[in-house]
């Protein structure tokens, strides 16, 4: 029996015994080495992979077309649980999954880069809901992540800190991976703890950022077992795909070329019929109604049916290979003799399918966010092209609402079940006798924590760090895993995002949708949340949502929306908000911003990477770029600063010996303003200035070279990004890291060549901000 309590964290150390003698030798009893913190015995090694970006009705193990042989694998000789429920969005589903707790009640009522001053949304988790790699490494457990994190408060992301709320402060000893939304898998940035860090390889020699992580992980997982055989692990690996940008070695595509020819309509009976014959639906389950305004493959021109299928050729191809990494990493484990004494959470999706890449797909969704759409003609055109480091491409909602079969709805619409239920894989040999077991009780993301914790035999800790805890609001799932028909014990659940919400109890289920994921430009008028239309369900004999029973039950509806109104006010969601873009400012959005009211900002030329919450804000204003730089003889070459990529970005940089300026927009077009003369060897001030039009956001404006204070050239610059240039890029001093804002240089070997003395950004006070543009403009960064 242990004689110190788990109750608090840390583990105080233990009492030495008194000294006895003068001499050493004559100590009695003699003193014992000190022992390290052990885990209880029998704790399990714990891995935890998250699929980002995922529907219900995508993968082959719930039915899907998208081919994943290691989920089916850990599937049949685990456990499937097919109602198992997230978010609707990153950011909160991944909160939520590592502290047991509400996405509100942790701070994370939307994304870190949508934060506001309200406490449910303000995107700063309380030291009083410790994180489970907090909790495990506490009790002895060794812990790493690797992977998508999305969970640091924007401002933070800088080399200036604080870091105790990157992974490695919030109980992750080790982290390899990206704190942003998404990323660039051909050519990420990444963070190795908290220092950034370059891939080693490069596309052409085979890098891509998936097995990347994988490779990483299974070298951790390695040396623990070699090195401490008798501590347990905590891995967590939450993967950017299957988000976009689709990235995918071509071989994958090629594997499903032609394969969603028969369409989305189809497509939806076929995976019904498979999720039957599964059992993962019941046998009455009906496909749920196929929302307004999305057409039906029949209704598609031959053109686009083309690009549609192609997109979905593309996004199943990069399903499998991440599935392929998963297998790898199981391999790894069955190879040390781990696998058996592991428990393996694979959850297939922090949210639905995503309809974020509008009703035609898109080769860039940034660019479709601001609302540009692509024409079927311009994708098919780019055909040989998908899945490479040019595109950053989304299917059409169609294949969303294909991808969540039988729900209604996609990923930002928490109040149906194509938003918020997706496929989860238990596998654990040594905890769970049955092999290829169902379970159908109703579980959320907060129960993952608590079943961690009692798997293990841990604690629910009351103290952290000194500060009391909040309780865990999770229910552990360990009561099912050896008995399928456990009655539930997850009875209540509230869903809210961006206004989209529900109230689940006991089966029966209240929901109001506020809004349509993939307009991206509105009419301007705002909605009124009062105005909502509330549905009710019952779910305990309509699977599917399906049948609206609000006019035939009134009074379990008005029970239903008063039981939301309490759980909301519990949990931290009143008031609601339903803002998107205007949320991305800070100002408008109410939260603190690292550049705040600075209007200059010098930086030296090693200054680390910087993502566009913590930039210098040059959209929709005149700016001036002023370096100072040592030319050598021969001249100079590279990046003096820029800010995005090949998908839309600026940069500022020599070329031929010639300084130059590139603005990239949204990757359709590359205006560029070029010194005709090169720059002699010497000391010289090189600057850019952009003179903004004015009159709204977007607008074009007038780039102007000087060299010493002399103009040198001058053009035009026809339109302009207005709300992001990319989550996977970032602002750089002295070289443009990830991939390149102009084919005027390479990715990645593109270093300014000469002296970069310092860097001064000056930001003149005409910036435009149009809020009511800006409300009517929705996005989704998660």
């Amino acid at each position: 029996m242990e004689e110190f309590s788990r109750e608090r964290l840390p583990i105080p150390d233990p009492q030495p015994p008194a000294a006895t003698s003068l001499d050493a030798r004559d100590q009695s009893p003699a003193f014992q080495p000190r022992q390290p913190l052990r885990a209880p015995k029998g704790a399990p090694n714990v891995v935890v992979v998250l699929i980002d970006d995922m529907g219900f009705g995508a993968p082959s193990a719930f039915g899907g077309p998208c081919q994943m042989p290691t989920a089916e694998r850990l599937a049949d000789n685990g456990l499937r649980y097919n109602r198992f429920h997230v978010t609707a969005i990153c950011s909160p589903t991944r909160q939520a999954l590592l502290t047991g707790r509400n996405h509100h009640s942790v701070g994370m009522g939307v994304t870190t880069e949508m934060a506001s001053a309200a406490p449910g949304y303000c995107g700063i988790r309380p030291l009083s809901a410790a994180t489970i790699g907090q909790m495990l490494q506490g009790n002895g457990y060794n812990t790493a992540a690797f992977g998508k994190w999305h969970q640091t408060p924007a401002r933070d992301v800088s080399a200036a800190g604080p870091f105790d709320r990157w992974p490695t402060g919030e109980g992750f000893e080790k982290f390899y991976g990206f704190l942003c939304a998404e990323m660039n898998h051909w050519y990420p940035v990444l963070f190795d703890g908290t220092k950034p860090v370059e891939p080693t390889r490069k596309p052409e020699d085979g890098y891509h950022l998936s097995e990347d992580l994988v490779d990483n992980a299974i070298d951790w997982v390695r040396d623990q077992t070699s090195l401490k055989p008798d501590n347990p692990f905590f891995a967590y690996l939450p993967f950017g795909a299957t988000h976009a940008p689709y990235h995918v070695p071509q071989a994958y595509r090629e594997k499903y070329r032609g394969k969603f020819d028969h369409g989305w309509d189809r497509q939806r009976e076929i995976t019904l019929e498979r999720q039957k014959e599964l059992g993962v639906v019941p046998q009455d389950a009906e496909l749920a109604p196929w929302s307004e305004g999305v057409p039906h493959w029949d209704e598609l021109s031959a053109e686009e049916q083309r690009a549609a299928a192609s997109l979905m050729e593309l996004y199943a191809g990069f399903a499998e290979h991440t599935d392929d990494q998963v297998g790898r990493l199981v391999d790894a484990l069955d190879e040390l003799g781990e696998l058996d004494n592991t428990m393996f959470i694979y959850i297939l999706g922090d949210n639905g399918a995503s309809a974020e890449g509008g009703l035609g797909g898109t080769l860039n969704e940034h660019r479709f966010a601001s609302g540009i759409p692509d024409s079927a003609e311009f994708i098919n055109a780019h055909d040989a092209s998908l899945g490479d480091a040019t595109t950053h491409a989304h299917y059409p909602v169609g294949w969303a609402l294909a991808m969540n079969t039988p729900y209604q709805w996609t990923k930002q619409v928490a109040s149906h079940f194509g938003g918020i239920r997706d496929g989860m894989i238990v596998h654990w040999p040594a905890g769970i006798t049955e092999r290829g077991g169902l379970r159908d009780q109703f579980h959320h993301v907060i129960d993952i924590v608590p079943t961690i914790l009692e798997a293990a035999g841990l604690p629910h800790p009351t103290e952290v760090n000194g500060v009391a805890q909040q309780p865990i609001e999770g229910t552990s799932m360990v009561y099912s895993f050896n008995d399928a028909d456990a009655p539930d014990r997850h009875r209540v659940q509230y869903f809210e995002m961006v206004g989209n919400r529900g109230i689940y109890q006991d089966g029966w289920m209240a929901v109001t949708r506020h809004g349509t994921p993939w307009v991206m430009v509105q009419d301007g008028v705002r909605r009124s949340f009062d105005d909502d239309k509330w549905e009710l369900y019952n779910t305990n004999v309509d699977w599917t949502q399906s049948h609206d029973l609000a006019e035939e039950h009134p009074e379990k509806l008005r029970e239903l929306q008063q039981l939301f109104l309490v759980e909301a006010a519990k949990h931290n969601v009143l008031p609601l908000d339903d803002r998107m873009t205007e949320r991305e400012n800070p100002r408008e959005a109410g939260r603190l911003d690292l550049m705040g009211d600075r209007r200059s900002v010098t930086f030296h030329a090693g200054a680390k990477r910087l993502t566009e919450e913590t930039a210098p804000n040059v959209k929709n204003r005149s700016h001036t770029l002023t370096a100072l730089v040592e030319v050598p003889e021969g001249g100079a070459e590279g990046v003096l600063v820029a800010q995005g990529g090949h998908t839309g970005g600026w940069s500022f940089y020599f070329h031929d010996g010639k300084p130059c300026y590139a603005y990239n927009y949204f990757g359709t077009v590359v205006q560029h303003v070029r010194a005709p003369e090169a720059v002699t060897a010497g000391e010289h001030e090189v600057g850019l200035r952009f003179d903004y039009d004015g009159g709204g956001v977007g607008k074009g404006g007038t780039a102007t070279l000087r060299i010493d204070g002399t103009e040198v050239a001058s053009g035009r610059v026809d339109a302009t990004i207005p709300y992001y240039f990319a989550f996977d890029e970032t602002f750089d001093i002295g070289v443009d890291r990830a991939s390149p804002v102009t084919d005027d240089y390479l990715p990645v070997d593109n270093a300014f060549t000469g002296g970069l003395r310092r860097l001064r950004v000056d930001l003149d006070d005409d910036q435009w901000s149009d809020v009511e543009a800006a409300s009517a403009f929705r996005t989704a960064h998660e």
